[in-house]
């Protein structure tokens, strides 16, 4: 089913497979607007932490399996993910369809970053499960593979009927997403394949780039994502909000600075991510080279203040 946007898709989903108050496990950190569709659809997110030091992998399934009860009807994960870079692989996702299984519950899994898997990561859709397909949702989109995300074009995929059906009751309310962008996606879909490929290219040398300067700045710690286009860096502060309003009111460095986005916000368990952000590497290298720069010159200027 047509979506208007990725965004849509996980709001229709979540309405769709819960009742207010029901529960949907994930891993954390996640996706900060998901916060906000289980919050419009009365649904409490259960998170199960993944961490830095493990390169964000998914958590042991037993960890996951504790947090199963009555409540609960899904597990959602999104692969590559935003906002770690991990991509879960093939024997990732067949134990948590093992357990989705045994529990009688929906996994369901954003795959809109798909293209973008590094270092010969394979990428395994949830889609090619076919003995699972009855408990099986996907969510995609035109926005990230290429650079639509202003068209709102997104998709649902499932086999199951009756959660198609259920859904598609939703998408009276806004009638259709625009025809004219529809159009748009249809074209871009015959986009010969060398396309992507020379952005996939480019992202990997940007991710490169970024992880060995990061890796050269003092006291900053972080990890090889293998896909997407964001990195988790934790940074020798205590707060990175304060250090991230610090860079855009108080600090420049030749009349530039630095935006990040703090990484509290991307889990649902207080007080961690506290001394962690996001970094998308979007930029061309010489401006992701400055943007290192500023960090370490803003590391600096903040570790002094008062000094």
């Amino acid at each position: 089913m047509i979506t208007t946007g990725g965004s849509e898709a996980l709001l229709f989903t979540l309405m769709t497979l819960c009742d207010p108050g029901d529960q949907v496990i994930i891993p954390e950190p996640f996706y900060t607007n998901v916060s906000s569709f289980a919050h419009s659809a009365m649904v409490e997110l259960v998170p199960v932490t993944s961490r830095l030091e493990d390169a964000f992998a998914l958590p042991p399934m037993k960890d996951l399996e504790k947090l199963i009860n009555p409540k609960t009807k899904a597990i959602l994960l999104c692969s590559p993910n935003n906002p770690t870079g991990h991509v879960y692989s093939k024997e990732d996702l067949e134990r948590t369809l093992q357990l989705c299984k045994k529990h009688d519950i929906f996994l369901v899994v954003d795959e809109v970053y798909r293209e973008f898997c590094y270092d010969g990561e394979r990428f395994t859709s949830i889609l090619t499960f076919e003995e699972y397909a009855d408990r099986v949702v996907c969510v995609d989109s035109f926005s990230k593979r290429y650079s639509m995300c202003g068209a709102r074009v997104g998709m649902l995929v499932s086999r199951n009927k009756q959660f198609l059906t259920d859904t598609l009751k939703l998408s009276q309310a806004r009638l259709c997403p625009p025809d004219i962008e529809q159009v748009a996606a249809a074209a871009a879909l015959t986009t010969d394949p060398s396309y992507l490929v020379e952005v996939k290219k480019e992202y990997e040398s940007r991710r490169n780039f970024l992880v060995e300067a990061l890796e050269k700045v003092e006291g900053v710690k972080t990890t090889k994502p293998k896909g997407a286009f964001y990195i988790i860096a934790e940074l020798p502060v205590e707060d990175a909000e304060d250090f991230a309003t610090f860079l855009l009111r108080d600090f420049d460095l030749n009349g530039e600075t630095v935006m990040l986005a703090p990484a509290e916000d991307f889990y649902a368990t207080k007080g961690i991510g506290r001394r962690q952000v996001r970094i998308a590497y979007v930029l061309n290298k010489e401006d992701l080279g400055k943007a290192v720069a500023c960090l370490a010159a803003g590391l600096k200027a903040y570790a002094e203040r008062g000094a």
